[in-house]
């Protein structure tokens, strides 16, 4: 950096402000488009944008600069997240292992309550399958629609080659008898977390807060009919685009791809 100073004639402090402003229109926009992403999400969003266009990667501590300088850094939440015990192990070494479900229920503006499920997988956090509904609650056929959908479309067949554990909580959609019933049928193995720890299903849970900041916050809900599209929308986003550091801040699609490329 000296020697470029040097050789222009400039200060390093002008140099390096010209240098964030290069990229702070493009972190703006970003940011505009999804206000609810920090830092880390905001840098893995814009050096997949400067890998695809053929271009190097950027720093997160220059980007955290930058956007710390705009004042466009998430405010912090104020107070100490509580601990919690986690018992056993939530990701799995490779996919269809175990797949992850729980259910989400908010309300639109016209007092309309939607209500919807979802399948995730333990390994790679993308959601396989997923059931929603207006003014109603999720069912046993909505789950069982669900489990079948997943089968189908992750292993091409009607029953899993191997068992494969379905983690969720005690709801009654999930633990009546005609569920686990045709659960086992298509080759997997109903599991429930305990009473009062839904940290036991903590994958399900971290996808249940991200639904809520990334799509209930931040949109409009006006009625039924616009949400539910909305979730579709948002749940493929969520699958295509968003960040994970678990992933080595990659979407749970771009985990897969490489997974498939090295092997």
């Amino acid at each position: 950096m000296k020697a470029v100073t040097e050789t222009l004639g400039v200060s390093r402090s002008n140099l390096h402000k010209r240098l964030s402003g290069s990229a702070t229109p493009h972190i703006e926009r970003l940011v505009a488009k999804r206000p609810t992403y920090g830092c880390r999400r905001i840098t893995a969003v814009l050096n997949r944008e400067l890998r695809t266009a053929g271009l190097a990667p950027v720093n997160r501590k220059r980007v955290d600069r930058i956007m710390k300088n705009n004042n466009l850094l998430l405010q912090r939440s104020g107070f100490d997240r509580p601990e919690r015990r986690h018992d056993g192990k939530a990701v799995m070494m490779r996919s269809n292992l175990r797949w992850c479900s729980d259910g989400v229920e908010f309300t639109c503006w016209n007092g309309n309550v939607i209500r919807a499920a979802f399948l995730i997988n333990a390994h790679g956090r993308e959601i396989i399958s997923w059931r929603a509904v207006a003014n109603a609650g999720i069912r046993g056929s909505d789950v069982r629609d669900m489990l079948l959908e997943a089968v189908e479309k992750r292993l091409g067949t009607y029953r899993a080659p191997e068992v494969i554990e379905v983690l969720s909580d005690n709801g009654s959609a999930y633990t009546a008898k005609g569920t686990r019933i045709f659960a086992r049928q298509l080759g997997s193995k109903p599991c429930f977390t305990p009473a009062a720890s839904p940290q036991s299903d903590g994958m399900s849970e971290a996808f249940v807060k991200t639904l809520k900041r990334d799509c209930v916050r931040v949109n409009p809900l006006p009625n039924a009919e616009t949400v539910l599209s909305l979730i579709g929308k948002r749940i493929e986003d969520y699958t295509e685009n968003h960040p994970h550091s678990g992933l080595i801040w990659r979407s749970p699609r771009e985990f897969i791809r490489a997974k498939t490329e090295t092997a």
